[in-house]
């Protein structure tokens, strides 16, 4: 397999995964991070129930959408910055004051008492340090992964997210049912402390680059050839998922049909089991081989939803939904470090991550609006047939790309 890479462009020839050294994953340094994005990520996830507690102050679900995207906005405008930071200053200055700061965003839900701008003041600057922290975390877990075993080291690390996705929605549904949200949020804030206390112990890592190479910056990253189908698979990809990170709350609510954590351990379960046991499968048979299949899992699990009555079907489309984001994501981040140069891997990583945060500012009022016109079967189908499209559109960009760039040592084969 040839990769794109390197500070100053120049091509490098990586084997096989089957034909290298089997670098190790699990060490000292990887363990801790993964498990400081794990508590992280626990207190993030308990937010899948934050649109019942809008719903509660009387927030439509357009409303709802439109306070997601405030908060995605603002974790957008700061990625530059981040991305900055993170190559100049190194990882360690921004992990712990994001961790920081985010401890303290979430004790300023415990201040709302009604919809106004004080809600949206908070949900800013929770979602300016979950941006921050999402971005330096990802970069460090790119640092600490043999470059040998990258999509596998991403596919592991990336179970850090997902085993919050199944665990927080059932102690959210724990939480809610014996106490309230403010203890929701207070709960949120124990984990958050947890992920700041575990930084502590991580070291330095400086960012990669050869003697006298610098940073190209933020704007180089987003313009770069080989990157930009990336980023437009990335992006429909973030967009679709917000049709259940911000809606399956109010669905569940407003139809009786299955439950949060239902949903979201099955999710959970199913992306973590690929990822342990076939994490290894995009590295030895094609990132490509492997993306397109979980897409369409992804697909059909929006399409069960859309036509669930029951709580086999919102655990069947659990399960479809999970297969998607346990390959897609790992996929796509091997992507973005392969096809990135070292010194700007913060940057690549931040501007990745932003993909997120914008799926959900553009996805996050596009969808509110559609459940509230036609329901929220018609929008789950929508999300079905939209990643369809953009999956379609990625191949043949993908590959005009590839084929455009002459060298053939600077082309990532999959």
């Amino acid at each position: 397999m040839l990769t794109i890479g390197g500070g100053t462009g120049r091509c490098r020839a990586v084997v096989d995964s089957a034909a290298v050294s089997r670098d190790p994953v699990l060490t000292r340094d990887f363990v801790l991070v993964w498990l400081a994005s794990f508590f992280e990520g626990l207190s993030w996830t308990l937010f899948i129930h934050l649109p019942g507690f809008l719903d509660d102050l009387g927030a439509s679900e357009a409303e709802i959408g439109v306070i997601f995207g405030v908060a995605a906005l603002a974790a957008v405008l700061i990625r530059p910055a981040v991305g900055r930071a993170l190559d100049k200053y190194g990882r360690m200055p921004v992990i712990h004051v994001a961790n920081t700061v985010n401890v303290s965003s979430i004790l300023l839900y415990l201040t709302i008492s009604a919809l106004g701008p004080w809600v949206y003041v908070v949900r800013v600057i929770h979602g300016m340090a979950l941006a921050t922290l999402f971005s330096a975390f990802f970069t460090y877990g790119a640092d600490v992964v043999p470059a040998s075993r990258r999509t596998e080291g991403f596919a592991l690390f990336g179970v850090s997210g997902l085993l919050p996705i199944a665990f927080a929605g059932v102690i959210g549904d724990i939480v809610l049912d014996v106490a309230g949200f403010d203890e929701l949020f207070l709960t949120a804030a124990f984990f958050a402390a947890a992920a700041l206390v575990l930084s502590i112990a991580l070291p330095e890592r400086k960012p990669e680059a050869e003697a006298g190479v610098a940073p190209r910056g933020f704007l180089s990253i987003v313009r770069r050839p080989a990157l930009r189908p990336v980023w437009l698979m990335a992006g429909g990809f973030a967009f679709v998922l917000t049709a259940f990170f911000t809606f399956l709350r109010t669905f569940v609510d407003e139809t009786g049909i299955g439950t949060v954590g239902l949903f979201f351990a099955a999710y959970g379960i199913t992306a973590v089991l690929l990822r342990v046991f076939l994490g290894w499968l995009p590295d030895r048979i094609g990132q490509k081989r492997v993306l397109y299949p979980s897409i369409g899992c992804l697909a059909a699990g929006f399409v069960v939803l859309g036509i669930a009555t029951g709580d086999v079907h919102v655990a069947v489309a659990g399960i479809l939904c999970g297969t998607g984001h346990g390959f897609g994501f790992p996929i796509l981040s091997g992507f973005v470090v392969t096809r990135a140069p070292s010194e700007d891997r913060g940057s690549a990583m931040s501007f990745f991550t932003a993909l997120f945060d914008l799926g959900i500012l553009v996805g996050g009022p596009i969808l509110g609006l559609i459940i509230t016109i036609f329901g929220y079967s018609t929008m789950f189908v929508v999300a079905a047939i939209f990643i369809v499209a953009v999956t379609a559109i990625f191949a043949g960009a993908d590959r005009r790309t590839l084929t455009r760039l002459t060298d053939p040592a600077a082309v990532t084969v999959s």
